[in-house]
């Protein structure tokens, strides 16, 4: 990887050089040599931090500089070129040129993230269970056999924000969902139970229904082959929802110190690039059991950003010690919460690191459940040492709830080593731009 700007290069030793012995991960060439091989694209979204207005780059870089750093960056200037540890890392560019520098750990925007969304790569997510890759339920949640619903009107319109319902054949109701602002909802056969049919009903109280086709023999007993999709048309008109409701769900035990000063610095920017008088927001908080407490709500949504932020830096890491955290608990009270609006797109970040406890299972399934029926957009964000257990869980619940799926990565440098899930090619950008992004998709 070929670096294009010499302060960067510069701030990046120095970074490196402080953070010796801190704990911090520093950011080695093999993530990308790594990458290359597993046939990852790894992209950059450059949300840097630049020196202090009017202060020259180069002044800005070597202040208070190890007598060695001034020397590699004189060196820089005679030769074009900057070397650290033998190797080159980057041309000498025109200070014109020259992009800002690389926000050290702590800074907002630092952490580097991935995003996944099954439902858009549905094949690839069957054959990774066809073949015993990945394998399901994970915690009682089991998104292998999935119908597709797509709403539209008589002109072909698509009804966003249409309540739909899979039914069995005694009219038992096995799954409830709500569909997006493309008019798509995702319906879920589980433990056994087949569905026969689809009923909707519009914000305008227009109702539908249709019949889901047959699984064929030739697809029974293959995990994951029972995707379905059924059309519904209904004599109405879209109704979109003005109002996003948004909800992080964030694990605060020992391990998840990093996040939270992230979330802490970042929240803030976010709520500038996605809030408006018609955002609000919400921070809950989970630990496990015989920690300080279990969960904690900061209480009902809010537009007022200073009220977030000063619940979130109220907030410290600490308590765990055992992988298993208070996931069920925290999901299930998250959920059933009366703050969430029936008129309103609504999203729920799951910050976290480890997975639920297993004997949760019921409780875990019927908290996706009701995300889904509400229209709840579970949004996992897996952080440092998650196992494969974490992603597979936090997977389940994305698919479940049409939500994505989010991962730390190591690029960053920062905190201890980012699981690699098991997906297709992803680009590497701050989580920052992710989270901003996916609010401002799902917003009608």
């Amino acid at each position: 990887m070929k670096l294009k700007s010499m302060t960067f290069v510069l701030t990046a030793f120095l970074l490196s050089a402080a953070c010796t012995g801190c704990g911090a991960t520093k950011m080695e060439n093999n993530t990308d040599m790594a990458a290359e091989e597993a046939g990852k694209s790894k992209t950059f979204s450059a949300l840097q931090v630049a020196p202090e207005k009017g202060a020259p780059a180069e002044d800005a870089a070597v202040e208070g500089a190890p007598a060695e750093v001034e020397e590699a960056y004189d060196a820089a200037l005679d030769d074009e070129f900057v070397a650290v540890n033998g190797e080159i890392l980057a041309d000498a560019p025109d200070a014109a040129d020259a992009p800002a520098a690389e926000a050290p750990a702590g800074e907002v925007g630092v952490l580097t993230a991935g995003e996944w969304n099954d439902h858009e790569n549905w094949g690839f997510f069957t054959n990774l269970v066809n073949s015993g890759t990945i394998s399901f339920p994970s915690f009682g949640i089991d998104p292998t056999s999935r119908i597709a619903v797509n709403v539209k009107n008589q002109d072909g319109t698509t009804l966003p924000n249409v309540k739909v319902q899979l039914l069995s054949d005694g009219g038992d109701v096995l799954w409830n969902a709500v569909s997006d602002k493309n008019g798509t909802a995702y319906l879920f056969e589980m433990n056994g139970h087949s569905g026969v049919s689809v009923s909707a009903a519009a914000p305008d109280g227009t109702q539908g229904n249709a019949e889901i086709a047959a699984v064929t023999e030739d697809e029974q007993g293959n995990a994951g082959a029972a995707d379905r999709t059924v059309d519904i048309v209904l004599e109405s008109e879209p109704v979109l929802y003005q109002n996003t409701q948004v909800m992080f769900i964030v694990d605060t035990t020992g391990s998840m110190g990093d996040e939270m000063s992230y979330l802490q610095m970042d929240f803030s920017a976010i709520a500038e690039e996605t809030g408006d008088e018609n955002t609000s927001y919400a921070v809950n908080f989970y630990r496990d059991e015989g920690d300080l407490y279990v969960t904690k709500s900061s209480g009902m949504f809010t537009s007022d950003v200073k009220e977030i932020t000063t619940a979130l830096n109220d907030e410290f890491a600490d308590g765990g010690g055992d992988e298993p955290e208070a996931v069920a608990e925290a999901l299930s009270e998250a959920f059933s919460l009366d703050g969430w609006a029936d008129d309103a797109v609504k999203i729920a970040f799951l910050i976290y690191d480890a997975p639920p406890h297993t004997g949760k299972e019921d409780m875990l399934r019927d908290a996706v459940q009701s995300a889904s029926e509400q229209g709840i957009h579970i949004v996992p964000v897996v952080s440092s040492n998650g196992s494969r257990e974490t992603e597979l869980f936090g997977r389940a619940a994305a698919i479940c709830t049409n939500g994505r799926y989010v991962f730390l990565t190591d690029d960053s440098g920062v905190g201890e080593s980012h699981l690699e899930p098991i997906i297709g090619d992803y680009e590497v950008e701050s989580l920052h731009d992710i989270i901003v992004r996916i609010i401002n998709d799902y917003k009608q």
